[in-house]
């Protein structure tokens, strides 16, 4: 009796811990399928409106961009993502702020040269009028 009482007291924690994601980052969560959905489709006006005025967008290379040079260069195909797969994603919320952190793994046919992308990626949203929207990102190559 005392073993299934403890299994049962286990398992109804385990149960609450994982049903624990609040409502912002569910909302955070599908701000992220947004803009992989965006930028896999290239589609200049979805990069835009999950993309902040203010957006700091950093490659693992170095290389910083703005909004517009952002949304210009997935939306050109410069930059061509043809298919994104996400893992180990985490979402903190702080306010009005969503800290996202994940791996992407891509395929990827930039300026018509096929390539794979392994990265690890860190996303800042900002919660503005009710919607969240990536103020910065981050990439760093993975091993």
């Amino acid at each position: 009796m005392k073993s299934i009482l403890q299994f049962l007291i286990i398992f109804c924690l385990s149960i609450t811990f994982v049903q624990a994601q609040t409502a912002d980052e569910k909302k955070v969560a599908e701000a992220v399928d947004f803009l992989k959905k965006a930028m896999i489709d290239g589609d200049k006006s979805s990069l835009e409106k999950i993309a902040h005025e203010d957006l700091s967008y950093g490659h693992s290379s170095g290389t910083m961009e703005t909004k517009a040079m952002f949304v210009e260069a997935i939306s050109s195909g410069k930059s061509d993502f043809k298919t994104i797969d996400l893992t180990e994603q985490t979402i903190k919320i702080h306010g009005k702020t969503a800290i996202v952190r994940h791996k992407l793994f891509a395929e990827t046919n930039n300026s018509g040269v096929a390539g794979t992308a392994k990265l690890g990626v860190l996303l800042v949203f900002q919660k503005t009028k009710g919607q969240w929207l990536l103020l910065a990102r981050q990439a760093f190559k993975l091993p």
